[in-house]
Parts: structure tokens; C-alpha cells; sequence
């Protein structure tokens, strides 16, 4: 705790008084005091060069210090000047701010830079210089009215019988279902001969319905929140 200097004895006084009076007299004492009280207040007083501070110091209100260099991380105390330009450094121009809650345009909230609300309805995309749709900065794509279309599809497959034989007797031979062909030879009393025929086999196949009509239907999982960007 700093001591103000407080004199203990009025030495002026006594040079009212009348010769004689004991008070009249300057005491040893009296001086090993007042020096002993000055001692006490100079050494509780902060230096004027680099003082060092304890407790809980306050400064007057409208105290101007000096503004310390960008980017200082000493124990400089640092000027309310100080603080602005650190916080502005963060948001150099270019830079977005976001707010989940708060709609207040950032030039009011952090007391710098012009800002403007950005990327209204959209989603924000990582640049990419490999692929043309990301690889120049606000660029914009996409749709939010593109249409998953409802849809069907169908597959014929035709299938041919390259033609096979069976065996038939004598008595099969007009009424087969085909016509007869080659001869017939008798073996041992037995007739044999060969009748022969083709097939042709249609098939169709049809695959249900895939996809949802309408607008509104292919957007990402989304949650909205203020963007702003610092145009200066």
C-alpha cells in the first residue's frame, strides 16, 4: 500500500512563540521524524522510469499510454488501441465471420472494418485448383431446384433356338409339329428317322420406379447461421 507523506510537526509555529518556551526549540527528534515519514512515503511511491506495480493498480480514467508495436507479447500493458488493431489483425479484409445467433453486422460488434452479409442460402466449399467447379475463390454452382427425377427401366432380351432333333417313329411322322427331314431306315425290323424344328423366345423385363420428383429434394444436411465478409 503506498503512505503519503504527512508532516508531524508544524516548525513554522514555533517561530511564534516567545523565547523562553520549551516548544520554541527544534528537536532532534522531531526531524528524525518528519525524515523517517518522508523515507516511508518515497519508498512506496512507484518510480517514474519502468516502475513495477503491485496489488490491484487503477489507472485515472482518460489515461493515454503508449501503443505498443504489432504483434508484442511482452508484459507491456497494452493501450485499448492495442487491443483493437490485435483484433482487427484476425479479421484482415477477405475474412468471414460467422454468428449462430446474432445478427448484428460485425463492424458493430468488434468497432472495425465495413462488412457485408455473404453466401446467403449457400453452403461454403473448400478451393480446389484440381477441379473447375472450386478452383477460382466465390465462385458458385449448384442448384437448389435440381430435380432427383422419378424414373423406370425396362430390358428386353430375345432368345432364338439354334433347332434340335428328337426321334420319332413311323406313326409320328405327321403329326410331330414340324416337318420330317431325311430318311428312314429299318434296322432289325425297327423304323428310326429325324424330325427337326426351331423356337424363337421373347422375354421382357420391367424394373420398378426409382427417384423422387420434385424441387427441394437433394439438399445436404444444413444448419443456418449470420456469415458476414469484411470487404474493407
Amino acid at each position: 500500500m503506498c503512505a503519503d507523506y504527512t508532516k508531524s510537526t508544524n516548525f513554522a509555529t514555533k517561530d511564534n512563540l516567545s523565547s523562553g518556551n520549551p516548544l520554541k526549540i527544534v528537536k532532534g527528534t522531531e526531524i528524525d521524524t518528519e525524515f523517517n515519514n518522508i523515507q516511508t512515503a518515497i519508498a512506496t511511491k512507484a518510480d517514474l522510469a519502468s516502475p513495477t506495480f503491485t496489488g490491484s493498480p487503477v489507472l485515472p480514467t482518460g489515461t493515454t499510454g503508449v501503443t505498443q508495436s504489432s504483434g508484442n507479447s511482452s508484459t507491456a500493458l497494452a493501450t485499448t488501441a492495442f487491443v483493437q488493431a490485435a483484433i482487427a489483425l484476425l479479421y484482415p479484409v477477405g475474412s468471414i465471420y460467422t454468428n449462430a445467433s446474432v445478427s448484428t453486422n460485425p463492424a458493430t460488434l468488434l468497432g472495425f472494418g465495413t462488412w457485408t452479409a455473404f453466401a446467403a442460402g449457400r453452403v461454403m466449399v473448400g478451393f480446389d485448383s484440381g477441379n473447375a467447379l472450386f478452383d477460382t475463390a466465390e465462385e458458385t454452382g449448384g442448384s437448389a431446384n435440381a430435380i432427383t427425377v422419378s424414373h423406370t427401366h425396362t430390358a428386353t432380351t430375345t432368345s432364338t433356338d439354334a433347332g434340335h432333333t428328337h426321334g420319332i417313329s413311323p406313326s409320328a411322322w405327321t403329326t410331330g409339329g414340324g416337318n420330317v427331314s431325311g430318311s428312314a431306315y429299318s434296322f432289325g425290323g425297327q423304323v428310326s428317322a429325324t424330325q427337326s424344328s426351331t423356337a424363337s423366345i421373347t422375354s421382357t423385363t420391367t424394373i420398378d420406379s426409382a427417384g423422387s420428383s420434385g424441387t427441394n429434394a437433394n439438399y445436404q444436411p444444413y444448419i443456418t447461421v449470420y456469415v458476414w465478409k469484411r470487404t474493407a
